[in-house]
C-alpha cells in the first residue's frame, strides 16, 4: 500500500528545490533537494515521478505565485494605472523572493520544461498579458508582435529588479523610473 502524501512534505520539497536550484542550478542532484527538504531521496519520488516532473511542477508553482502576486488587487481603471499596479507588484514579488526569481529564470529556459507546461503557465499568466495588451493598445508598440513586447517588458523588469536589489535604498525611485521607461515604450 503506497504511503499517504503530506502537503507539508510536498511544500518542503518545493521550497528546497527552489533554494537548491537558485544556488546550484538545474543540474543539482535530487538527493541535495531531498536533504534540504528533510526527506529521503525515495520520499521525493513519492511526490514526483522524475526530476523533470519536479522541475515542471516547480515552474508552474512559481509562475502561478508570481502571476497571482502581480495581479492581486488589480484596480479598476485605466490601462496605465493597471500596468503600474502589475509592475509594482511584480517587482515587489521578485525583490522579496530572490531565490524564487533566480530558480524561475533558470526553469524558464530549461529544456526539461515541456511545451505543455509552458502552455499551462501561459494560461496562468493570461491576466498579466491582458493588462499589457490594454497598455499598448494605442501606444507606439501596438503593431509589434506581442511576444516581442512581452520580452522587452520582461527585460526592463529584470534590469529594474537587479538595480533595486543592488541599491535597496533607492528602490522606490528605481521602480518608478523603470515603470516610466516601460510606459514610454508601450503606452
Amino acid at each position: 500500500m503506497p504511503r499517504p502524501r503530506s502537503d507539508d512534505k510536498r511544500a518542503a520539497i518545493m521550497a528546497a528545490a527552489t533554494r537548491i536550484i537558485a544556488v546550484q542550478g538545474l543540474g543539482a542532484a535530487t538527493a541535495a533537494i531531498a536533504k534540504e527538504a528533510g526527506v529521503s531521496n525515495g520520499s521525493l519520488f513519492t511526490y514526483f515521478d522524475t526530476k523533470a516532473d519536479l522541475l515542471n511542477q516547480l515552474y508552474l508553482e512559481l509562475k502561478g505565485e508570481m502571476g497571482a502576486a502581480a495581479l492581486g488587487g488589480l484596480p479598476a481603471g485605466d490601462a496605465r494605472a493597471q500596468t503600474l499596479h502589475v509592475w509594482s507588484r511584480w517587482t515587489d514579488w521578485a525583490t522579496a523572493h530572490p531565490h524564487k526569481r533566480r530558480a524561475l529564470a533558470q526553469l524558464q529556459v530549461s529544456d526539461e520544461i515541456t511545451a505543455s507546461t509552458h502552455e499551462t503557465a501561459g494560461r496562468t499568466m493570461r491576466g498579466l498579458g491582458e493588462v499589457l495588451e490594454r497598455g499598448r493598445a494605442n501606444g507606439p508598440m501596438r503593431d509589434a508582435p506581442a511576444t516581442l513586447v512581452f520580452a522587452l517588458c520582461n527585460a526592463l523588469a529584470e534590469a529594474t529588479i537587479d538595480y533595486i536589489i543592488n541599491d535597496p535604498g533607492g528602490a522606490d525611485e528605481h521602480k518608478r523610473s523603470g515603470f516610466e521607461a516601460l510606459w514610454r515604450m508601450i503606452g
